[in-house]
């Protein structure tokens, strides 16, 4: 939670913290674990992240490469389509912009579509994806991410609903033009704003 959300005595740390809530949300302080599938064990000897599709240079990197890039640690709060929003998560990890500095996208490339590990796919705006607080997080609250909360690395864009924060990214492919992604494809809104309640299409 924010600090001082629970300080005796005063109403204004619970009402800024009540700002932070998009319509329709309900603030819990645990994470509930919400996934599509099996979880994937990923063997990091094994793990790779490719870039590809509108770039200047198509490249994979192994996971020692990936963790050698220079890393970030950003506070954001995080809003669930399915109505919860947890405030105040720490994250580190990469920062997005860092990954597609490196991809060098070509003028034309607007969109970009997520690839993971299991086969779940989401997409994004360019312009989302490059946001001050979007990161390939390795860790969550000091700790690295479980499997479940889809480590070793899922993707963290603070500003849509949860889903398009992908679990287990293996991978960004650079579009001209926007395709829907899994939960798209099955209804849910093609960007999934929190404060518009962006949920289904």
């Amino acid at each position: 939670m924010a600090a001082g959300f629970e300080e005796k005595g005063s109403e204004a740390p619970r009402e800024a913290a009540k700002a932070r809530v998009p319509p329709g949300q309900k603030l819990v302080q645990d994470w509930p674990v919400l996934s599509y599938g099996d979880v994937p064990r990923i063997d990091l000897r094994e793990w790779t992240f490719s870039v590809s599709g509108l770039v200047e240079e198509e490249r994979t990197l192994t996971w020692e490469e990936f963790t050698s890039l220079p890393q970030v640690t950003i506070v954001s709060d995080i809003h669930c389509v399915t109505r919860w929003s947890r405030l105040s998560n720490r994250w580190e990890g990469v920062a997005t912009r860092e990954v597609v500095r490196l991809a060098r996208p070509r003028p034309e490339a607007r969109f970009v579509m997520v690839h993971c590990y299991g086969g779940y796919t989401t997409n994004l705006r360019l312009d989302d994806l490059l946001d001050d607080d979007a990161l390939f997080a390795l860790k969550h609250d000091g700790q690295p991410l479980t499997p479940e909360h889809g480590g070793p690395l899922r993707l963290v864009v603070p500003k849509l609903y949860f889903w398009k924060s992908a679990k287990w990214v293996r991978g960004l492919v650079f579009m001209e033009r926007e395709r829907p992604g899994f939960w798209e494809t099955h209804g849910y809104h093609i960007r999934g704003d929190p404060w518009k309640e962006e949920r289904r299409s």
